[in-house]
This record gives C-alpha cells, structure tokens and sequence, in this order.
C-alpha cells in the first residue's frame, strides 16, 4: 500500500515561539514606520507649502543606506545580530523621540532633515542584522512559511500604517503624536528581542581582512548563480516597473478621479500582496520555482502594459492588485533562495547588497519613470517599462539555465560549494565585475 504524503503545514513557523516573538515585534515596529512616513511628509508640506521639502525626505534617508549597508551587513556577519538589532532599533526609537520633540516646539527643520539621515544610517545597520535572523528562529525547511507570512506582515503593516497615522493626525492636529507611538512600537520589537533565547552559531572570520571581508557579499553573489539571477531579476522588474509613481497622474488626468480614488488605487498593490502572501504561506513550496519566478515576473510586466493603456479605474485596480500579487511571488522565491542557498555566516553581507540593489532601483525606477514620463508621456512610460521587463524576463532565461530548471528550493547537500568549485553561470559573468 503507498504511503500518503503528509499535507503541508501552513501554519510550520509559527510553531516556533522565537519566530512567534520576533513576527509580532516586526508587525508592531513596521506599523509604527509607515505611520511616520505619513507624518513625515504631511508636517513637511503643512510648514513649508513647499513640494521640494518632500522630496528631500526620501534623498537625505537614502544616501546613508547606500553608504552604509555594506558596512552593516559586514557588522551583521562579523558580530551577534540580534544585539546589532537592538542596538539599531534603540537608536530608531530615540530618533522618533527627537522627531516629536522638533515637531511639539516647531523646532528647526534642517535639524529634522538631520534626524532622517540617522534614522536612514540606522536602518542600514538595522536591516540586514534583522533579515538575517530569521534563520536563527526557524530551521531550514520552513524558510518558505516564515518569509511568506513575514511578507503577509509586511503588507498588512504597509496597509493598517499611512491609514492610522493619517487618524491620529487627523484627532490630534499634530503629527507629533505619531512619533511617539513609533518610538513605542519600535520598544515593543526591543522587548520581543530580549525575549528571543536563539542564539547567532556561526560569524564571519576574524582573520580576513575587513575590505575583503566588506565585499564579501559581492563576490559570493558572483558565484551564486541563482541568488543572482534572482536579485538581478528582481531589480530591474522594480527599475522598469514603475506605474506607482505615475499613479497621480493617473488618477487625476486618465481615469479622471478625486484624492479618494488616488488612495484607493496606491492600496492595490499592498491589497494584492497581501492576499497572495497569505495563499502561498498555506501552500506547500514551489516545486518549480525558478519558472514561477520567471512567469510571475512576466506577468508583472504584461499587468503594467495592461494598467498604462487601461482608461477603466477598474480595471486599473484589478492590474495594480495584480501587479502587487505577483510582484510577492517574487519577493517569495528570492528570499527562500537567499536564506536557502547563502552561508549563515554570509547572510547578513548579502542582504545587504541585496538591500542597496532593491534600494537603488526604487529610487531610480521613480527617476526613469520621471523621464520617459516627460519624453513619451505617462502612458509611453508605463507601457515602455512593461516592455522593458519583459525583455529583462527573457534576458535572464536565456542567460541563466539554472534558474529556469530551479524546482523545489531546498539544498540537497550540505553548505554551499566553495566558490573555486562552482562553475560561472553566463549570467554572472554578464553581470558580476572582478572582485
């Protein structure tokens, strides 16, 4: 008689209390996080009037990540990382503290725009430390559980954060009472990582020399062939797909709608994610994951087209929500692949590259949205970047076979092959400099 296999549990990671605890301090903090940026932005424009204060927010908080988080990820690997967390979310906390403090007394905004860029330097350091310690509170075969409902988190935060930070502005008159709530939520994560008991097992070596140790994560990358087909992948999906940016143009001069509708359209994507993150965290893992990745990401594109040529609000939200399904299944597959296929030792390096590629093709998504916005037209830009992913779709299946013959993530046999032992993906040598 054959043996019936036994039904995936969808619920695996929360069967770790250390996981338990470390989900629902990152819930709280992240819901804390995006109530700010809603203050952030709303203070700025009430005391300047002035469009460019807002853009100043996100250039000031992203330099010092792109500075800092090789850096960040060296110390992530080389020290314990639930005290570098720690450590950086202390830091975040007194930041949102100073933040209330300049907004209670109308204090000096240049002295604000000093407290972002902390607070940016602080999420370089914090950001791979508290990626990396996933890892440390759940084992390997239920990676794909914890990083789906880690994102079902993430996109419920993203959801429930502008909404109660605009409702305390809004019975408060004053958006210095959301910091305080942040600082608090950022203590509730202090306090959950003070009740972790995991410990960091394996650090990066003491003997290599910082600078070789610092670059690290790139060259690993070089030679992971599949952990660089997908961030490559990722990255310029997110670098040509950028329809969210155009969203006020949208809304205000195609589909011919109010601030209301605008609201309701920037929620689409997070909408969409988050019903997928919840599906796929009650699913068993790809069993062919490198063709999902590289269909969803297709689909990306061909939801993008889709949304730029669209004059249906429907229809463009059902293309946004669309777009923020898929766009998850992605983030799915890539941090199973990172977690799965990168030594313990190395993971806090190579989140931190990955965190300035993502990062970087954010920021400049919104750029080359801006300019093929202004040469070809809101629509010509959409329909231009959908093109463009799928031509980076097709670019990174011929380049990388190992990736489209990716099926289930798992590794089969012990740590990863030594570097010297690996045999270069075309992908990484198209893509990867000497290091």
């Amino acid at each position: 008689m054959t043996k019936k296999s036994t039904p995936p549990d969808p619920y695996a990671a929360w069967r770790f209390p250390d996981f338990r605890l470390l989900i629902a301090g990152r819930f709280v903090a992240q819901v804390g996080e995006m109530m700010v940026s809603v203050s952030v932005g709303w203070e700025l424009y009430e005391r300047t009037s002035d469009p460019l204060a807002l853009g100043l927010v996100g250039l000031v908080q992203v330099i010092p990540v792109m500075l800092l988080s090789l850096p960040g990820g060296y110390v992530a690997d080389r020290y314990d990382r639930k005290r570098v967390t720690l450590i950086s979310q202390l830091v975040l906390v007194f930041c949102s503290l100073l933040l209330a403090l300049i907004s209670f007394t109308q204090g000096s905004l240049v002295v604000l725009y000093v407290i972002l860029a902390f607070i940016g330097a602080a999420r370089a350091f914090n950001n791979p430390a508290e990626s990396a310690l996933t890892p440390q509170v759940v084992p390997e075969e239920v990676y794909h559980s914890a990083i789906a409902w880690s994102s079902s988190v993430w996109q419920l935060s993203s959801i429930l954060g502008p909404s109660l930070g605009g409702f305390v502005i809004a019975i408060s008159g004053a958006a210095g009472w959301v910091y305080v709530l942040n600082a608090a939520a950022g203590m509730v994560l202090v306090v959950a990582l003070l009740f972790i008991r995991s410990r960091q097992t394996s650090f990066s070596s003491p003997d290599e020399p910082p600078l070789q140790s610092l670059m690290g994560g790139l060259k690993f990358l070089r030679h992971s062939q599949l952990v660089l087909a997908s961030i490559t992948l990722d990255m310029f999906a997110v670098l040509f797909g950028g329809a969210t940016f155009l969203l006020p143009v949208f809304a205000r001069d195609i589909l011919l709608t109010d601030a209301t509708g605008l609201g309701i359209l920037r929620a689409g994507p997070s909408i969409g994610a988050l019903i997928m993150a919840l599906y796929i965290a009650r699913r068993p893992p790809f069993q062919h994951a490198g063709r999902t990745l590289l269909l969803a990401v297709a689909g990306f594109g061909i939801a993008t087209i889709v949304f730029g040529v669209s004059t249906s609000f429907w229809l463009s939200m059902v293309m946004l929500i669309l777009l923020g399904a898929l766009d998850n299944i992605s983030v799915v597959i890539r941090h199973t692949l990172v977690l799965t296929y990168t030594p313990n030792e190395m993971l806090g390096r190579v989140g931190a590259v990955n965190s300035v590629f993502i990062g970087a093709s954010n920021e400049l998504g919104g750029f080359e949205s801006g300019v093929a916005a202004s040469l070809l037209g809101p629509v010509g830009a959409v329909v231009f970047g959908g093109f463009g992913t799928l031509g980076v779709v097709g670019l990174i299946t011929w380049l990388s076979p190992k990736l489209r013959a990716l099926g289930e993530i798992k590794r089969e046999k012990g740590p990863q092959v030594p570097d010297e032992q690996v045999e270069t993906d075309p992908i990484a040598e198209v893509l990867s400099p000497e290091f």
